[in-house]
């Protein structure tokens, strides 16, 4: 194994987390940093464009993409889901719809209060207002100095303001910013997009992934080193202490020392991966999997919270959505060439324009449930085409009370983790999904998208619950936000503290989303680049001096 050198801090992972930490830690010029991702540079054009998303997203040529599998699910009628995560530098920012959403205060209250200080909403906030660069501008709630380019839409669908006028009819209020004073309500969705007049090169409704936000404008400093197609295999220990990391580029086996820490940014399916395959994890776990045990850590891989999400649609004769016929064909051209001119139009569209966050009940403190809705017929995320022109809209259920885990296929580090979300294993999931499939339904038959519906490609004529409920279990699948493996806190069943140090070990940390307690009401790319921010304050000991 040939030595790749010493650094001060090695980042196994380049996604939304890894892009962040890495750039940030890389600020001071006193100390190394070298991140490893197992994925190109995130550059390509089908990252820029955000529509390009339907290419890499079904995952049949893995273009960006390591499109994981759930083992099957007994709640989905035994089906195997499927679990795209980018596989890129900006990791799944690069693959996602750009969506920015942070949940809702309380969730990060709920963390705190479940034994992670510092971590409540008032201390996470200064980090989302930190890495935010808002097109609104700066106020108590957001930033306008950071990195992250969050936009208004360029230019949104006439169906998509017809969705929120829906909403409307069914005593939805308009809201137009989740992340403001309320969240609840329906309106458009802010994007991770850059915008115009920005200095440098224009990338007007081009997509800013994490590494187009953090990364890419500092890869050359002289003190941070980023190796792409490089995949981490193993941590390595003196004693209980990490040392480093064994990767594989290409055909050569490396290993990279780090003097001061080795930090896991994989995600929620690959970091609890790496830790497993290191040895630290559930013993039992580790010795079926033949994995020697280093240290004995019961939580690693446990807690996999997601959020199960179910679709409805319709056809339209709207010609305005993204259709899938040959005059759909010469429409999407132009709409390319329209973006090449001037970043607007169909190809800068995030797809899920609209959305809504509803309460089931009315007494409830928080919405618990959460829509997007689609310019386009989405089914099976995309794998399946419906000819024609239609339109989408998902529902999921905002915290679900199932609770799954990864383990390891084997000791191969190329070979898939084990993925089991157990989705509608507990009966209120399913029952939420259900009552939130009924409201959907409610909205989209509404009459301010009477001009634009036609017939209902899933449901025509379902009327009763238990066929629903059929209907569900046969396609429901996740909406792309699994946490918690790597779960934070201070009991037995935590992997790390809340210092995101793993517990029982020296100098490993996790920093993704895998370290969140409980799954936020929301999209998880803002929150996940929020956890980089504050750890990279943690790890240069200057954590309340924002």
């Amino acid at each position: 194994m040939r030595d790749a050198g010493q650094f001060d801090y090695v980042i196994a992972g380049g996604g939304s987390a890894g892009s962040a930490l890495a750039a940030r830690l890389s600020e001071n010029p006193d100390v190394t940093v070298c991140l490893v991702e197992a994925g190109g540079e995130g550059r390509d054009i089908l990252i820029r464009a955000p529509l390009g998303v339907i290419t890499m997203l079904p995952g049949y040529g893995r273009i960006n993409n390591w499109a994981y599998h759930t083992v099957p699910q007994p709640g989905l009628n035994g089906r195997r889901g499927y679990q795209p995560r980018g596989r890129t530098l900006g990791g799944s920012s690069a693959i996602n719809a750009m969506l920015y959403t942070r949940g809702h205060p309380a969730d990060y209250d709920d963390w705190a209060e479940a034994g992670c200080p510092g971590w409540g909403w008032r201390d996470v906030l200064p980090y989302f207002r930190r890495a935010e660069n808002n097109e609104r501008g700066a106020d108590a709630l957001h930033g306008d100095a950071g990195p992250l380019h969050v936009s208004e839409q360029r230019t949104p669908r006439a169906i998509s303001r017809a969705f929120i006028e829906a909403c409307a009819e069914t005593q939805i209020p308009r809201n137009d910013d989740f992340n403001g004073p309320q969240q609840e309500g329906a309106g458009l969705y802010q994007v991770t997009q850059f915008r115009p007049g920005e200095t440098g090169p224009d990338r007007t409704g081009e997509r800013c992934s994490a590494a187009a936000a953090y990364l890419h404008p500092v890869m050359d400093r002289p003190n941070l080193t980023v190796m792409t197609r490089t995949l981490a295999t193993r941590i390595l220990f003196d004693g209980r202490r990490a040392t480093g990391l064994a990767v594989r580029s290409g055909r050569e086996k490396l290993k990279i020392g780090a003097r001061r820490e080795v930090i896991l940014s994989g995600g929620s399916f690959n970091s609890p991966q790496l830790l497993l395959l290191s040895g630290i994890g559930p013993g039992d776990e580790l010795k079926q999997a033949g994995v020697d045990v280093r240290h004995d850590l019961p939580g690693v891989g446990k807690n996999l919270q997601d959020h199960i999400d179910f679709i409805l649609g319709y056809r339209t004769h709207d010609r305005d959505v993204l259709g899938v016929n040959p005059s759909g064909a010469v429409n999407l051209l132009r709409e390319i060439l329209r973006w090449r001119r001037d970043g607007t139009g169909l190809v800068a569209s995030p797809g899920a324009e609209g959305g809504a966050f509803i309460r089931s009940e009315p007494d409830l403190e928080r919405p618990d449930l959460q829509l997007h809705f689609v310019a386009a017929l989405v089914d099976d995320h995309s794998r399946k085409l419906h000819w024609g022109f239609g339109y989408s809209c998902h529902v999921c259920v905002l915290r679900p009370h199932a609770r799954g885990e990864v383990r390891l296929a084997g000791p191969n580090p190329r070979a898939a983790p084990l993925i089991d979300p157990r989705f509608l294993s507990d009966e209120r999931d399913a029952q939420l999904l259900l009552k939130g499939a009924k409201l959907t339904r409610r909205i989209l038959e509404a009459p301010a998208l009477a001009p634009f519906r036609g017939r209902d490609v899933y449901l025509e004529g379902v009327t009763e619950d238990a066929d629903l409920m059929d209907h569900i279990r046969s396609r429901a699948d996740t909406v792309y936000h699994p946490v918690g493996t790597c779960r934070m806190g201070t009991d037995e069943m935590a992997v790390v503290d809340p210092e995101l140090r793993v517990r029982g070990v020296d100098g490993l940390r996790v920093v993704d989303a895998s370290i969140m307690p409980t799954l936020i009401g929301g999209n998880t790319n803002a929150p996940t680049i929020m956890i980089a921010e504050k750890a990279a304050d943690m790890i240069a000991g200057k954590a309340k001096a924002v």
